[in-house]
């Protein structure tokens, strides 16, 4: 069985494992976690990550806080003279743009772990896909954090740039693939309209799985083989 997930944001990692084995998922299964497992609750997903590491049938998929959190690892250097000469603008701008948008709970959860473990982390996320196309039932899926921008049925999927898999903002009226069907989390469904709020979104060509766990909702776990969805609601 394939399992997806979205947008987790610092969901509490003895909560994500009860939830997987409500859907009695074993080791013959495979999960795929959409993107956003970081930032904003808790300890930032940074339980999250350290449990991604020892998995073998969990894949993580680049979400945009995840590429945020990249561009600030610079933070964890060792500090030194030239470290802090180089902190120019830029980079505080980007900390300064990452932190406002929650990734404050998770920079204070990883700095306290050992340097070697904080280095296995961002390499692991160094390492995730932008995209992962999966057959699951004799059905095509692609699986992606935000859908896409500037998109086109005659473009590659190669062709798209990072900024364009991680930061899209689908309108509900928007169709992608005929034959192949898009899940991806990073706009709450919520934001469709209050009647989706805390529920999947299931359209022709895409279904959004982001239910809005970043503000307090609990996620919901989709089964690809069969649509059944699972939450702790």
């Amino acid at each position: 069985m394939t399992y997806v997930i979205s947008d987790l944001h610092g969901y509490p990692i003895e909560k994500l494992k009860t939830l997987l084995k409500k859907a009695d998922f074993g080791d013959d299964d495979f999960l795929y976690i959409l993107g956003d497992v970081v930032d904003r609750n808790g300890d930032g997903g940074v339980s999250i990550l350290l449990w991604l590491l020892e998995q073998t049938n969990v894949q993580l998929i680049l979400g945009n806080h995840e590429a945020m959190l990249l561009s600030c690892d610079f933070v964890f250097d060792e500090i030194t003279e030239d470290s802090v000469l180089s902190m120019n603008s830029e980079k505080l701008e980007l900390l300064n743009n990452y932190i406002l948008n929650g990734g404050d709970v998770t920079l204070k959860a990883l700095r306290r772990l050992p340097r070697e473990t904080q280095r296995d982390i961002l390499d692991y996320l160094r390492d995730c896909p932008l995209y992962e196309a999966v057959t699951v039932g004799g059905r095509d899926f692609i699986l992606v954090h935000s859908g896409f921008d500037n998109f086109r049925k005659d473009r590659k999927l190669s062709d798209y740039s990072a900024d364009e898999l991680i930061w899209a903002w689908p309108e509900f009226d928007d169709e992608y693939y005929d034959d192949i069907h898009t899940v991806f989390g990073h706009t709450p469904t919520m934001c469709f309209g209050e009647v989706y709020n805390g529920k999947i979104i299931k359209t022709r060509t895409w279904t959004d799985i982001d239910c809005g766990a970043g503000y307090g909702n609990e996620p919901v776990l989709l089964r690809l083989d069969d649509f059944k969805e699972f939450s702790l609601n």
